[in-house]
């Protein structure tokens, strides 16, 4: 198997180093350059063509942002965003994701060993699952093997319910789970829904402070109201709730309405929120109430999950591989028979709708 060549492009030598020290430390993955800048990067790509890159926003002589949108449109190559967590830096990055990268980070925390070792996982992970992402050119207009941890199921948040799926109501519940390519394709579903829509629950895999400027981002350009989940938030119609990053989300009950409670725990299937633990909870409350999606994404998060909605009596539905940046999650739920229905990105909410009515 052909490892996986990522350039790492950081103005600092001391994140440069940290990075290469991160990702060479797993076998799969091997270093092709670094550059401290963009100008520097192209002459390391005429080199030799990544697989992947790493990219700092703020840099001299041409920052990230600006680099990012010639490099998707003019030849497209996989990009993950390193970033500070600065409100500054969080508008930039989630800038970048509208450019065209696959995914933003954190840059690794190395105060700990405990942190270091998650930053390791997360950072490879990200790394491996843009270099499976298929990446398109873009037109802008004026106007986006190292140690690993215990892979923990929803079970350590949340236990599997014995119990039989509640009666159909009239409220429904649309429940989306989405990670790698997730915030292009969460504009795309949730522009195409009317204003008086079902409640809606999402887990999209983002770090903590992104979520919250992704939420008002996707309420200024959606008829559904978009907000960062609070902890007793009522799921109503109309309105979209966002688990907010570093934190697992679940739907409950209590009487004629449903609410979320946001809680702390381990890490499910590598992810905190965790799609398998929201779509769990939608299962043991909601039932045949529900309507489960599974957008592009890398890994299995969610699959189990969406297969026990289905159980339960929710219907399902999978995006298709042709609309999907990274055809993992959707592929998984699949491979378990968990998806009622397949359907390209863009035809979605419209089946969603038909289905509520």
């Amino acid at each position: 198997m052909n490892k996986i060549k990522v350039l790492v492009v950081d103005d600092s030598a001391l994140v440069r180093q940290t990075l290469v020290s991160i990702l060479e430390s797993d076998p799969q993955i091997e270093i092709v350059g670094v550059a401290a800048d963009p100008y520097i990067a192209v002459e390391k790509i005429k080199e030799c063509i990544p697989d992947v890159i790493t990219l700092d926003i703020e840099m001299p002589r041409m920052d990230g942002l600006t680099f990012l949108k010639k490099l998707m449109s003019q030849h497209p190559i996989p990009v993950v965003v390193i970033s500070t967590l600065t409100e500054k830096g969080t508008d930039s990055a989630l800038l970048a994701l509208e450019y065209g990268a696959i995914e933003v980070l954190a840059k690794p925390k190395v105060n700990t060993k405990a942190l270091l070792e998650q930053s390791k996982i997360d950072l490879c992970d990200k790394v491996k699952a843009a270099a499976l992402s298929n990446v398109r050119k873009r037109t802008f207009t004026e106007r986006t093997s190292t140690d690993v941890a215990p892979k923990l199921s929803a079970d350590a948040v949340l236990s599997k319910s014995i119990s039989k799926s509640m009666v159909q109501t009239t409220e429904t519940v649309i429940a989306i789970g989405a990670s790698t390519g997730g915030t292009e394709a969460l504009r795309v579903l949730l522009e195409g829904f009317p204003s008086d829509c079902p409640g809606i629950v999402i887990v999209q895999h983002m770090p903590e402070m992104f979520t919250k400027q992704f939420a008002q981002r996707l309420d200024s350009i959606c008829k559904v109201n978009v907000k960062e989940a609070e902890n007793g938030d009522k799921v109503l119609r109309g309105h979209a709730l966002l688990s907010p990053g570093g934190k697992h989300m679940m739907l409950k009950r209590s009487g004629a309405f449903y609410y979320v409670e946001i809680i702390d725990g381990p890490l499910v299937n590598r992810h905190r929120p965790s799609v398998d633990v929201l779509f769990r909870s939608v299962a043991r409350y909601a039932g045949k109430n529900a309507i489960g999606t599974i957008l592009t994404g890398m890994g299995d998060d969610g699959a189990k999950g969406m297969l026990e909605m289905k159980e339960a009596g929710a219907h399902t539905i999978a995006q298709d591989e042709k609309s999907c940046v990274v055809f993992g999650m959707p592929k998984e739920a699949i491979k378990l028979n968990a998806a009622d229905k397949i359907i390209p990105l863009t035809e979605i909410s419209k089946y969603i709708m038909s289905k509520v009515k």
